[in-house]
């Protein structure tokens, strides 16, 4: 994220998730609260004898040093008491143990989070965890990484490491502790430092939200027990390389590292398989040695595949994963084993003739159309909430999620993998991680120490990424590429390792020593600029890469705003333009909505109520969001100044928030959201704000022939102005455009305030896109030599006002569920039952429950639609069937010009 100079310090806080997400069919229901442990007396973790085995510690008990006098060998000892400490999960920050412990209210709502103090977190606190063992003779190692931001390591009353050594939120650690663990419990504690990220090569939350009090001390990664014989298999990894352009056989090849940590010379017996090839070698090893086991198509015929199955993003083909199996035998037993899940596909980003980054998958063209991805600000993990907002992604035509710093866990990216989600990870901006690189920063100038931390946390991610093939290039800049040392170390370890995707030097538009030029840009908006600002090829408009953008506030539904504000907050917010929003940001320049609301007034006219407000909020929010993601989609296959990317920023926040997202803390979907989802259609018709051309965009990789596109211009009463019909439509896919026509620049008697309906009809008839769009003919203007970092001010606005004397319509609504295997599908038809000649503008369909409360989280084959007088649509609503916690069903419907009501959906 861009680090703005005019804030001077802020708080940079780190932050680090770790997750398994869940699937649609869990029972959970997301979005309700964060997810935390359950309080209660920490458990003890069984640890298996079998050689080839990791388990997570299953949680710990938590406590400050402040409160603590014993010593660290009494604390790290079996048996000692923990009298009055918190239990906490096996991924916990300090805070996060805290809030499930009830010791705090819920600081997502209102400005309870500054009632938490910050001097709670300034000392070191002890996190402890039993485990029992029962046979030792096999090696017993501490494998883990994401301490945020150094600890001290104790087992069964020894120091095994200190926090010189254990430092850094992505370095990886392996300690043996075989000597010390006994049969029966085993203890194991960490005594975790405080965390500052302009001091620490952690994580930050620069102006997302507002910083956790704790900056997210803690342990938030698993710390795993492994257990081998006397050789161990580390980075098992398989490298793939599929024929280009034929994509007719692909090559793969297994590597791991093969250790021997017994003071004696053996030999293992390496042994392998991926599907039906199965492959072994002989390993001789000295005492301690240490080789690398290669496994190549050389060697067996079988690594070289004919016909493979490759990986694709979502939209564009399937999601095969092969597994890789590996076993080090040693005298016949098993000494350890390794597993790895991988996909094969290609990836290449190369600069296009203008400098911009173009990525291709598996040599298909690929417009990068993203979103920033946010974890829980207090690092609570549940797996169905993450998975959710996947597939929200998915959802939306996104296919790509980026990561700025906040890197998580493997099981992140084993379900990215599985929903084809592409995934951009990189290291932050603006504190510790570009303190010696960025002048505007916070962050602190490096150490060797840091050198080194910083290499070792390439190495980490690097291994542990390699083999995901939802990862589409690692970023090792964001504001600011590295120096060519930094560059160096870091892309060291990535050879090291294998990398198999593009490196990227920076998010910006800057360079480093080796790797050149970044081919993105960071030219914002961070704040709310017109729709038509997203056509203009300059600054954020759409042409390259913008690797993040967005026009800043979204104002959640009503729903969603009423569980995060007081009243008097509420009352606040749609009357005073200049008033600070804590639920915005910390920043300066971000703390109010004064920009966006003088938007919201001078297009739509004063809000007269806080339910006017977020209504003419829901309208700028889908039209501008919807453009955003138009013009990038249209100039994708432009000959000069082609769009390659466009990141939304951001997808979802990790609180309750009123900027940055399309989608809310609570999984609701807001005007930002369908306006993204309409634009990211497979095969649209769209209109241009720039020359009003009306375009058809093919996303498919097939081509699609025989279509008709329509346009009507209407005034808000349904007077009909314009229309026009073009037939025997032809266009080519892979996000190919054909221009069905150009409105004219005036039509006779049209109103100053519009609306322009967009039909597109397949060869057989049947409709497969539908928009339309309020616009007028006092366009916005923007004073482009004023253009600032975060936005280009508006000096003109357009004249939309016209919408408000729109006169009410009559929509009727039938409804009706059925449930399976614990989905429901909830189908709905909504018709326009007017006499006259308006029509239903906006009609939002609400899955509810029995008291009124939404469902969430749901997926909507459509949603905030227009009917005119005479037309229905029928839309389809999935969800869990858990969501309704044992009521019936509603739907809740409501529009523009229509009013509310609610209907049983039985």
């Amino acid at each position: 994220m861009f680090l703005r100079p005019s804030l001077g310090h802020r708080y940079v806080v780190t932050v680090l998730v770790l997750g398994l997400l869940g699937t649609l069919t869990s029972a959970a229901r997301p979005g309700d609260r964060p997810p935390a442990p359950a309080p209660g007396p920490a458990r003890v973790t069984r640890v298996p004898s079998a050689a080839g085995t990791g388990t997570p510690l299953s949680g710990f008990a938590v406590q400050s040093t402040a409160k603590v006098s014993d010593s660290a060998a009494a604390v790290s000892s079996p048996g000692y008491p923990a009298t009055g400490w918190y239990p906490a999960g096996p991924r916990s920050t300090v805070l996060a143990a805290l809030l499930a412990n009830g010791v705090y209210a819920d600081p997502f709502h209102s400005t309870q989070q500054q009632r938490i103090p910050r001097a709670a977190f300034e000392v070191p606190w002890w996190y402890r965890s039993d485990f029992t063992v029962e046979d030792t003779r096999q090696r017993t190692v501490l494998d883990f990484s994401g301490v945020v931001s150094a600890a001290d390591v104790h087992v069964n009353g020894r120091r095994v490491a200190e926090a010189t050594e254990v430092a850094g939120a992505y370095t990886r650690h392996e300690l043996d502790i075989t000597s010390l663990v006994r049969p029966g419990t085993n203890t194991v504690a960490f005594r975790v430092r405080p965390n500052d990220p302009n001091e620490h090569l952690t994580m930050g939350w620069l102006d997302w939200l507002q910083p956790p009090p704790d900056r997210n001390m803690g342990l938030v990664r698993d710390v795993v027990v492994r257990r081998s014989g006397p050789v161990a298999l580390r980075d098992a990894h398989v490298v793939t390389k599929p024929a280009l352009p034929s994509l007719a056989t692909a090559d793969l090849t297994v590597e791991a590292r093969a250790r021997n940590d017994s003071g004696t010379a053996l030999t293992a017996r390496i042994s392998g398989s991926i599907g039906g090839t199965r492959f072994t070698t002989s390993v001789p090893l000295a005492a301690h040695e240490t080789k690398t086991v290669t496994f190549s198509p050389a060697d067996v015929p079988g690594l070289h595949l004919a016909s493979p199955k490759l990986w694709w993003p979502a939209g564009m083909g399937g999601q095969t994963l092969y597994d890789l199996d590996l076993t080090a035998t040693v005298d016949g037993a098993t000494s350890d084993t390794a597993h790895e899940t991988f996909g094969i596909r290609d990836v290449q980003a190369q600069l296009n003739s203008d400098g911009a980054r173009q990525y291709r998958i598996n040599g298909r063209r690929l417009l990068v159309k993203g979103g920033g991805w946010s974890p829980d600000e207090f690092l609570r993990w549940d797996r169905g909430y993450a998975e959710d907002r996947l597939e929200y992604a998915v959802d939306l035509g996104l296919n790509t999620l980026r990561l700025e710093g906040h890197l998580e866990p493997d099981e992140f990216f084993d379900l990215a993998d599985r929903h084809g989600v592409l995934v951009l990870p990189g290291w932050e901006c603006c504190d510790k991680w570009e303190g010696e690189v960025n002048p505007s920063g916070s962050g602190k100038k490096w150490t060797e120490a840091d050198r080194r931390i910083a290499k070792a946390s390439m190495a980490a991610e690097a291994a542990r990424l390699r083999g995901h093939p939802s990862v589409l290039s690692f970023l090792i800049g964001s504001d600011s590429a590295p120096d060519a040392a930094i560059e160096k170390g870091y892309l060291d370890a990535l050879r090291a390792a294998d990398w198999p995707v593009p490196v990227i030097p920076a998010a910006s538009e800057a360079a480093s020593p080796q790797l050149g030029r970044s081919g993105m840009k960071m030219t914002g908006p961070y704040d709310w600029v017109p729709p038509g600002y997203w056509y203009a090829k300059r600054e954020g408009g759409a042409t390259g890469f913008n690797s993040e953008t967005s026009a800043g506030p979204s104002i959640p539904t009503l729903d969603t705003l009423r569980r995060m504000l007081t009243p008097a907050e509420l009352d606040t917010l749609w009357k005073d333009p200049a008033a600070r929003q804590y639920h915005r940001s910390p920043s300066s320049v971000f703390g109010t909505l004064r920009i966006y609301d003088n938007a919201l007034s001078g297009r739509y006219g004063a809000p007269t109520g806080l339910t006017d407000y977020v209504r003419k909020a829901q309208l700028a929010q889908y039209e501008n969001v919807r453009a955003q993601f138009e013009a990038y989609g249209r100039n994708a296959t432009d000959k000069a100044g082609p769009a390659t990317g466009v990141v939304y920023w951001m997808f979802n926040s990790g609180w309750t928030s009123l900027h940055w997202q399309l989608t809310d803390r609570y999984l609701d979907q807001n005007g930002a959201y369908y306006g993204a989802k309409k634009a990211n259609e497979p095969l649209h018709v769209q209109y241009s704000y720039d020359d009003r051309s009306v375009v058809v965009v093919n996303s498919r990789h097939a081509a699609e022939r025989g279509l008709t596109a329509r346009a009507t211009l209407f005034d808000p009463d349904g007077t009909q102005r314009y229309d026009r019909t073009v037939t025997g439509m032809t266009v080519a896919g892979d996000g190919a455009r054909s221009t069905a026509l150009t409105l004219p620049a005036s039509v006779s008697g049209l109103s100053r305030t519009h609306l322009l309906r967009l039909v597109l009809t397949d060869a057989g008839g049947k409709e497969v896109s539908r928009n339309v769009y309020w616009l007028s003919t006092r366009p916005d203007e923007l004073d482009w030599d004023h253009t600032d970092w975060w936005h280009t001010p508006t000096t003109s606005y357009a004249d939309l006002k016209g919408l408000s004397a729109m006169a009410r319509v009559p929509v009727t609504v039938t409804a009706s569920t059925e449930s399976s295997g614990g989905l429901s599908t909830t189908t709905v038809t909504l018709r326009n039952t007017g006499t006259g000649t308006t029509p239903a503008l906006f009609t939002d369909v609400h899955l509810v429950d029995a008291q009124g409360r939404p469902v969430l989280p749901v997926r909507w084959s459509d949603n905030e639609v227009s009917l005119w007088p005479g037309e229905s649509v029928t839309l389809t609503a999935v969800y869990r069937t858990a969501g309704l916690h044992g009521s019936a069903p509603g739907v809740r419907v409501s529009g523009w010009n229509t009013a509310e009501r609610s209907v049983p959906a039985n």
